[in-house]
């Protein structure tokens, strides 16, 4: 989800907001968890959880499980992002190419991958590799739909004028596909993060000996429910993380698209 264009003054407000909504949400969780109202043994508490990170990271018994778990999670958004755009680009300047490959697309993206992950354990083993493929058919179709969609979605006017100044294919490529693509690219890598840990995890949960996925796993069959929120808050820090990394790449790479109000002249 993209935001849009805020006053700069305004940032130390939305900060504060956060973290006010943050913390009142931790304070509940306490005050709730401490009079009784909910059971720690189904919720937790969030001092519990406190002391289990701490643990994990003064004894630096999480280090491996973050990282294999991180590794499992970048491999498969980068090779499921390549391989989106790539083909995506491809079949979308292909028409009978893409319309012949349509309805093989369409059964394959709608079998469900969770299906694949003892396949894909089979014939990679329980390292990192059967995650990283389960990861990759997720990010896979979400970035190659929208490379595809965002590539029809040229303006017809737009390729028209460009042809008439003369244009060949690989600056049409470069100058139009690639640029009308682009908003529609960086708008599925924000959801490509949060399915490549679901990838990830899932993958762990089916048969790993390491990384975090794997320590949810543990904790579940002890019924250690702090240290099942610990993991699913590392989770989802290093999410953001990702998802942040992504934002400042895409304010880089896009700062020639207009923000809104603003006018091309007001670029120039």
């Amino acid at each position: 989800m993209r935001a849009t264009a805020l006053d700069p003054r305004n940032h130390a407000l939305v900060l504060a907001t956060r973290l006010a909504l943050l913390f009142g949400c931790l304070f509940l969780w306490w005050l709730a968890t401490a009079t009784g109202l909910l059971s720690t043994f189904f919720f937790g508490d969030p001092l519990g959880v406190a002391r289990r990170l701490w643990i994990w990271f003064s004894t630096g018994s999480v280090f491996l499980h973050l990282y294999t778990t991180l590794l499992e999670t970048l491999l498969a958004f980068a090779i499921g992002t390549i391989l989106g755009l790539g083909i995506g680009l491809w079949l979308a300047l292909n028409p009978f190419l893409a319309a012949v490959t349509d309805p093989f697309i369409k059964a394959f993206n709608s079998m469900p991958r969770l299906i694949f992950a003892p396949i894909f354990a089979l014939w990679f083993g329980l390292g990192i590799w059967s995650k990283v493929a389960l990861g990759v058919t997720l990010v896979f179709f979400v970035v190659f739909f929208n490379v595809y969609q965002g590539v029809r979605e040229v303006s017809p006017v737009v390729l028209s004028n460009t042809r008439m100044l003369g244009a060949n294919s690989r600056e049409l490529l470069r100058h139009v596909y690639i640029p009308s693509a682009m908003s529609w690219v960086f708008s599925s890598l924000h959801n490509a993060v949060g399915i490549a840990f679901v990838g990830s995890v899932v993958g762990e949960y089916l048969g790993s000996e390491k990384g975090i996925g794997y320590l949810i796993l543990l904790a579940e069959g002890v019924f250690d429910i702090n240290a099942v929120i610990a993991g699913i808050l590392l989770l989802t820090v290093f999410a953001l993380v990702l998802d942040t990394a992504v934002s400042v790449f895409e304010e880089r790479f896009m700062r020639w698209r207009p923000t809104a109000g603003q006018t091309v002249g007001a670029n120039a």
